[in-house]
């Protein structure tokens, strides 16, 4: 959520940022609200000062033993009034906050302009993808000719966008997790995070995915209570283990990984990569989350993106990092790099992390604060990425490490996780 008093104080400055993003800021409704928030306000003061000054009139006309009913009555009537304007009030900052809750984070400075995928900007590249000298598969032939990858089954089970994994497929979609964890918890100093799978409104109003975005989110209707939601990220549980609480200095950075499956709708996304395991209602995914002092977010983003890569590099994996353009950020970002994997079948670089700094933008939904250290509270600044999406991955070692004869090489640093097994051998 952006912070009110940046509206009050440069509408028109906040309304052209946000524009960068193609997001038409409804100026007309704010100062409406605002209007009227600022007229109820001074006139509640006004009457409170009346009442105080009138109070004090009735102490002292009863002091001099006489009749103090009329201005009483003046006191009772201010009463009122004041009531019905305490409570007017309180209906216009619920509709200012349910306003600020629709309206996306505004770009870093230095963000590239742009309206979509094709205004984002490459800024590192690395390794290079492999010649084949045989006719590349993709993911899809590859798993359903080794018997291990069924997505008729899963179908027939869950409907469609949903797979099933069976065999050494299995275990290298389970290694690859593991991997992961091991990876950014001994070598790069996260704590790992076991956290629900469902959470409530609650959390995802925290981190943005609510209001705006439910149609994205399975909802999980309860007789007697509030629903909950299945996760759409770990980003969600994780980062709000910090709502509503206030940290000390030296609690910061806060580097924390999680392992779950992920669950999305994918609304609107009809159509798109329906073949296969690049767009799905269930997948795993490795999740990094920090949360840092405003001063080293940017720091802590470039970090972020680099431990990510990581993966990458160690598993050998051709791959890209963009910097979103201000059209093709998500909701709450203030800046966000994607990481694209090599794809051989589809001779294309393809999203595998997606790494964000949201500065304060969640912390303020979230009231997630810490101790600075003039002993002030302040807002921390929130960031997170994958690391990596473990589905996606699979698909890249597939396609990446396939061999003429159907079977599929394991990476190098893999293979410990399989007692030294070089090859998932073909059918």
């Amino acid at each position: 959520m952006l912070d009110i008093q940046m509206l009050r104080n440069n509408l028109d400055g906040v309304a052209e940022r946000l524009a960068t993003r193609g997001f038409v800021l409804d100026k007309a409704t704010f100062q409406t609200l605002e209007s009227e928030r600022k007229a109820l306000q001074t006139r509640t003061q006004e009457l409170q000062a009346s009442r105080n000054s009138l109070s004090k009139q009735v102490g002292a006309i009863k002091g001099r033993g006489g009749d103090a009913t009329p201005v009483m009555a003046q006191v009772a009537a201010l009463k009122e009034q004041l009531e019905a304007n305490e409570l007017r009030l309180g209906d216009l900052l619920r509709q200012l906050d349910a306003f600020l809750a629709l309206v996306p984070n505004l770009p870093q400075e230095g963000v590239p302009l742009g309206a979509s995928d094709a205004d984002n900007v490459e800024v590192k590249r690395w390794g290079e993808p492999r010649r084949f000298d045989f006719a590349v598969r993709d993911h899809v032939d590859l798993g359903e000719a080794l018997a291990q990858l069924d997505f008729t089954t899963a179908a027939k089970i869950a409907g469609t966008r949903f797979a099933l994994i069976r065999g050494p497929l299995a275990r290298l979609h389970r290694v690859l997790a593991q991997f992961m964890l091991d990876t950014h918890t001994g070598r790069h100093g996260y704590t790992e995070v076991y956290a629900p799978y469902l959470v409530n409104a609650a959390s995802l109003t925290g981190t943005g995915q609510l209001p705006k975005f439910e149609e994205d989110l399975f909802k999980i209707p309860r007789a007697e209570a509030d629903p909950l939601y299945l996760i759409p990220t770990a980003e969600v549980p994780v980062t709000n283990i910090v709502r509503g609480e206030i940290l000390a200095a030296e609690d910061l950075p806060l580097k924390l990984v999680c392992h779950t499956p992920c669950f999305r709708s994918e609304a609107g996304s009809y159509g798109r990569d329906t073949r296969g395991m690049i767009r799905q209602h269930q997948f795993d995914k490795v999740e990094l989350v920090q949360i840092v002092a405003p001063s080293e977010s940017q720091a802590a983003h470039e970090e972020l993106t680099e431990h990510a890569e990581r993966i990458l590099e160690l598993l050998d994996l051709p791959y890209r990092r963009v910097t979103l353009c201000t059209g093709d950020m998500g909701f709450s970002s203030a800046k966000t790099y994607d990481l694209e994997v090599w794809l051989p079948a589809q001779g294309a670089y393809r999203e595998i992390s997606s790494c964000s700094n949201f500065e304060a933008f969640q912390a303020r939904r979230m009231a997630a604060r810490y101790r600075n250290e003039r002993n002030r509270t302040e807002l921390v600044h929130t960031l997170n990425g994958s690391g990596l999406a473990v589905g996606r991955t699979l698909v890249a070692v597939m396609e990446n490490y396939q061999n003429a004869d159907g079977s599929i090489g394991i990476p190098a640093v893999l293979r410990p996780y399989f007692g030294g097994m070089a090859t998932i051998p073909a059918s």
